[in-house]
């Protein structure tokens, strides 16, 4: 595979080992720990887990083709926390995911977003799927950091994931 085509699935290989990091970094720790904050900003690794489903269903769904199937309970936790149980998150996260991989797999990575993020400068920036991939990197990325930092707080591993 050459080209935009190459490119998508470089793009969508790199996503999915940002999603395994995060995923290997939460693996083993007990009910306990997934709901401790660690850090003075109080969010908590599972509350982190439901951001990242969040956010694979806002920037795929919403953004990218202006539709999202509707959330399995309301939005009513503080950020980066959850009142919901471990395996309903864990789902809700891998559910996402999929959606994500179903829409990348369909989509052509030019292809403009039908919906909108309101927010300055990821407007602007996100105008296509190549640059949605991309920022959904970043942001994967970014969270499985933070989750590697507290998972070292927590007990002491670190290193966890496939890279």
């Amino acid at each position: 595979m050459t080209g935009v085509e190459g490119e998508k699935g470089v793009l969508h290989e790199f996503l999915t080992f940002q999603r395994a990091s995060v995923q290997a970094i939460l693996s083993g720790l007990d009910e306990a720990a997934l709901r401790t904050p660690v850090l003075p900003s109080r969010w908590t690794p599972l509350g982190m887990l439901e951001h990242l489903g969040h956010a694979e269903r806002h920037w795929f769904q919403d953004v990218l083709t202006g539709s999202a199937t509707p959330l399995p309970w309301p939005d009513d936790d503080p950020p980066l926390t959850t009142s919901r149980p471990t395996s309903l998150v864990c789902t809700f996260y891998r559910d996402q995911c999929r959606i994500s991989d179903e829409i990348i797999a369909i989509t052509p990575l030019t292809a403009a977003p039908v919906g909108r993020h309101i927010t300055e400068p990821l407007a602007s920036q996100t105008t296509d799927l190549r640059r949605i991939m991309l920022h959904m990197i970043e942001e994967t990325a970014r969270h499985a950091g933070h989750l590697d930092a507290v998972r070292e707080l927590i007990d002491g591993r670190v290193g966890l994931g496939p890279r």
